[in-house]
């Protein structure tokens, strides 16, 4: 029914992490309710280009038509197929950990390969636009503190930069399902899980009752 794309950004083992649990439910809520074919790209096992010196010039040289080395065409193929396997998905799952207000590095790495001019967006007189409309993204995050309200909110950079990002090229159907919490009171770090849990079904069944 749905293609699924899941991007794990965490490199821990999924027992170890509640976001990643947080996700395999998520996951397994989605399968139970229809036909998914999900697909995974773990950013820490992975190849990932970054933007460096040599992926400038390679663009710059297929510009202008002339030739790549063989490293140069190796990475822009590779950066070719993370960027179509994103345009292929119907939903797309981040699972990310917040570390130190953030995401971790690995995910603007990713990011940097699917925002793309021509591709997820083009330039317009009016500014730029998206082109990725009628996808969605589901975005699965772990805070070891609490930042959904109170003074901490204005540390919430993560999930604001992703959901800006995703609205850049197209997709505004979005989802931000959190647990966190369980650094700041360990003690009750499952029942936090437990809780998130239910609001990760509670997710999918609006999502297939929207379809």
């Amino acid at each position: 029914m749905k293609k699924v794309l899941v991007v794990n950004s965490n490199p821990k083992p999924t027992e170890m992490s509640y976001g990643l649990r947080l996700g395999e439910h998520y996951l397994a809520a989605l399968q139970a309710k229809g036909d998914v074919a999900i697909e995974r790209v773990n950013l820490y096992e992975d190849t990932i280009p970054l933007i460096d010196g040599s992926v400038l010039d390679s663009w710059g040289k297929a510009a202008k038509g002339e030739a790549l080395t063989p490293q140069q065409t190796e990475v822009l193929g590779r950066m070719n197929e993370i960027l179509e396997q994103f345009i292929a998905a119907d939903l797309i799952v981040f699972i990310t950990p917040m570390w130190n207000l953030s995401y971790p590095t690995m995910l603007k790495a990713y990011i940097d390969n699917v925002i793309i001019a021509g591709r997820t967006f083009k330039y317009t007189a009016e500014g730029p636009q998206g082109l990725l409309q009628g996808k969605r993204v589901v975005h699965i995050e772990a805070r070891g503190g609490f930042y959904s309200e109170g003074p901490a909110q204005a540390f919430q950079f993560a999930n604001s930069y992703l959901k800006a990002v995703m609205g850049f090229i197209g997709i505004t159907e979005y989802e931000n399902i959190v647990v966190e919490g369980m650094n700041a009171v360990p003690d009750r770090a499952e029942e936090l899980l437990e809780n998130a849990k239910r609001v990760a079904e509670e997710s999918v069944a609006r999502l297939y009752a929207s379809v």
